[in-house]
């Protein structure tokens, strides 16, 4: 039993593999000819003859003085052509001649290495072309004094309608997603309006686009007459792109049959190269439009095209400049002041203005500023979103248009935006700039339902136009306007100018700060050690000039300290290292000495010691002193302050391990995995060491990896039957190993 095929997969593929520039066929009011250079015809219109009223050459004959009623113009013509160069050779040429008594337009071309040409009837009157050439100059002139774009095309409808005399032109503006709208229309009182209609990209396959690029002018003359056949003395089809006559596709048909047209032209906008509109005419009935008429219309087209790339270059050298002086300001703004969010803040309005933005993020240093109603957990949150990224190379741009991909809590917190273009431009602070749009909720009327039905027949499955063209709405939501290439090129430049003003900034701050070191290392620690001295010697004089002398003396010890850190971070952070001497030391004295000069500086706290004999090690002695020091400090501040703090020496014949032990709970998560970055104390308040910056551990790390070793923190847990806290057994573990 015999079964039907399923029918196959339908896309949008089925339209755009449609041979629309090689359709064999030509339209029905018109003859077509292909010549060889040596004037040989190698393709041809079925009942060409017939057509003219004429002797023509038949396929494969070469064409003769008898051949077109002998109008030598024709044979010059295709010879001249044949022999230019093929760059030029695709200009059309245009000549009218008399057949049997009736006018012709006769226009050829190259294809290829074929000569086309093609005989059009030619059915205006002498005092019609008078008065087109009137009318022609005047929409001309017409057109060259509009200063926007909207009033060019409400022009431009109005003059090819009257040059035409179709019943309806609609201008098209193309949006960034394909679809076209009609932004302006001229008809007759009794036609329904389509101003304002929206219709989908895919009423436009790829390969007709490209072809209106191509060809820019397309006239069908009637919808309902059939296409005349062209045969060629090989398989090969010709290639039609640059014919008048080109026969049209059957979708298209379909589609203009729908929407009840029996004639239609269409004149392609093209500014830098691109489809960027177009002018649309129909007629209710067959029209056919002299190709003298159709050329004028062509060159309007041209002049609008013109006027539209001159408006949009003024409009954007003008916006180029607003962002220019954007820029400027707002960099000196930011390396003048002391605070760039501020100088952001003062900025943000026209930031916002010109990118068309209703938000901006400036995030420096940890610091979120937010300008506009965007709230600010959710400025927090896009911009940790954006700093986990993977690494972009440098001058990378984030821009998204809607939050496909984002976290549901991310995009929730964000609202009403759904658009963002995002940069870093400062590596060092992490300094992010983030411009948001909001949801663009646009009712559409499309022209039909942006959605193409599907029908099985002889050739298979394939989309066809819609049956319909009642209008329908549709609400879009969820997406805002595309971030353009301008608006792209200007954040780079501005990034740009943010980054270098950073850089400069951050020069400053670096020269600023050795300034500073200098005088904490050369001017400070002089009048400290003198104050230290002083002190030592009021002690000596009464008991309670001694109490007070040890006091002095730990602060005064205290900032000698906080002093050497300083020096140590910045040394640190301008990448010359710490600096080590390493000489042979036995470690095992050095310890056991520097345990006994704390326990004096701290009596009000026990140290054990179980240290290892005679470990010898090639070390810094100055730097693994500090190192030691800053742990037993840690120790002291961080324990309970009655349980003892311990420290264990021990070794093989590599490697020797320093480890300190204090009594304490586990410490949080947080607070351990950022134990060895600088200036975190707000992460462990502790209130014995309540001016802590937060920098001796992290000097410690360093000093441990610079000499080859590491500095690793454990926790030791107590009795599992008793609760956790001072004094239960669990102890806090820094363990340094280093080489020997």
């Amino acid at each position: 039993m015999r079964t039907e095929p399923e029918p196959s997969a339908v896309t949008l593929e089925n339209c755009a593999s449609e041979p629309i520039h090689t359709p064999g066929h030509v339209q029905s009011h018109g003859a077509l000819f292909a010549f060889t250079a040596a004037g040989e015809v190698t393709y041809l219109s079925d009942g060409a003859g017939a057509f003219l009223g004429v002797a023509v050459p038949a396929l494969g004959e070469s064409l003769t003085a008898s051949h077109f009623d002998g109008q030598a113009i024709v044979a010059t013509s295709i010879g001249q052509l044949a022999a230019m160069p093929s760059t030029d050779g695709f200009l059309p040429q245009h000549h009218e001649i008399e057949l049997a008594g009736r006018p012709f337009d006769l226009i050829l071309h190259r294809s290829g290495d074929s000569v086309v040409a093609e005989f059009e009837t030619q059915s205006q009157s002498a005092a019609a072309a008078a008065s087109f050439a009137i009318k022609a100059h005047r929409g001309m002139d017409k057109l060259r004094r509009q200063s926007s774009i909207q009033s060019l095309l409400e022009v431009a409808v109005e003059e090819v309608r009257q040059l035409t005399g179709f019943d309806r032109v609609m201008g098209y503006r193309f949006g960034h997603d394909g679809s076209g709208d009609v932004v302006a229309e001229a008809r007759r009182e009794y036609l329904t309006p389509l101003l304002n209609q929206r219709y989908p990209a895919s009423d436009i396959p790829e390969q007709a686009r490209r072809l209106y690029v191509v060809s820019t002018l397309r006239l069908i003359a009637d919808v309902k007459s059939l296409p005349v056949p062209v045969k060629g003395r090989t398989a090969a089809p010709l290639d039609m792109s640059h014919c008048v006559l080109r026969s049209v596709s059957p979708v298209h048909i379909e589609y203009l049959t729908n929407m009840g047209v029996g004639a239609s032209m269409s004149i392609s906008i093209i500014v830098n190269g691109e489809l960027w509109g177009m002018l649309a005419c129909h007629h209710m009935t067959p029209r056919l439009v002299p190709y003298a008429t159709r050329m004028a219309c062509d060159v309007l087209a041209q002049i609008l095209a013109s006027s539209v790339q001159t408006i949009t270059a003024a409009e954007q050298a003008k916006r180029v400049g607003r962002a220019s002086q954007l820029r400027t300001e707002l960099s000196t703004r930011v390396l003048q002041g002391s605070d760039s969010s501020s100088a952001m803040l003062a900025m943000g309005d026209e930031l916002l203005a010109v990118f068309n933005a209703s938000a901006a993020i400036f995030h420096e240093n940890g610091k979120t500023t937010v300008h506009g109603p965007l709230p600010m957990p959710a400025a927090m949150a896009l911009v940790e979103w954006l700093a986990a990224q993977p690494r972009q190379p440098e001058n990378h741009l984030v821009a998204r248009d809607r939050l496909d991909g984002l976290e549901a809590p991310l995009v929730q917190a964000l609202g009403s935006f759904c658009g963002f273009m995002a940069g870093r431009f400062d590596e060092f602070s992490d300094s992010w700039l983030v411009l948001l749009r909001e949801e663009q909720i646009e009712t559409v009327a499309w022209g039909h339902r942006p959605a193409k039905n599907v029908e099985v027949g002889p050739l298979g499955s394939r989309l066809t136009p819609q049956g319909s063209f009642d209008v329908w709405w549709e609400t879009a939501k969820g997406v805002t306007l595309p971030w353009s290439p301008a608006d792209i090129q200007l954040a780079r430049g501005l990034f740009a100018d943010l980054g270098r003003t950073a850089a400069l900034r951050n020069a400053e701050l670096s020269k600023a700060k050795d300034l500073m070191m200098a005088v904490l290392g050369h001017d400070l620690r002089s009048p400290l050690a003198t104050i230290s001295m002083a002190a030592h010697v009021i002690g000596k004089t009464s008991d309670r000039n001694e109490q007070m002398s040890q006091r002095i003396q730990s602060s005064s010890g205290r900032m000698q300290r906080l002093i050497s850190q300083a020096l140590d971070i910045s040394r640190l952070q301008a990448g010359m290292g710490l600096g080590f001497t390493p000489v042979k030391t036995d470690l095992s004295a050095l310890v056991d000495g520097l345990v006994d000069e704390v326990a004096t500086a701290h009596p009000g706290t026990g140290f054990v010691k179980s240290i290892m004999p005679g470990l010898w090690a090639d070390i810094d002695p100055d730097r693994v002193s500090q190192m030691l020091a800053n742990l037993l400090s840690n120790a002291h501040h961080h324990g309970t302050g009655t349980t003892p703090v311990e420290i264990a020496v021990s070794g093989d014949e590599t490697t020797v391990l320093i480890e300190v032990r204090n009594p304490s709970p586990a410490l949080p998560e947080a607070v351990a995995d950022n134990l060895f970055t600088p200036f975190k104390q707000g992460l462990h308040e502790n209130r014995r060491n309540k001016g802590g910056l937060g920098l001796g551990l992290y000097i410690a790390h360093q000093i441990a990896l610079g000499q080859g070793g590491t500095l690793a923190y454990s926790y030791e847990q107590g009795d599992a039957q008793m609760p956790q806290g001072p004094g239960t057994g669990g102890k806090v573990v820094f363990i340094a190993t280093l080489p020997r």
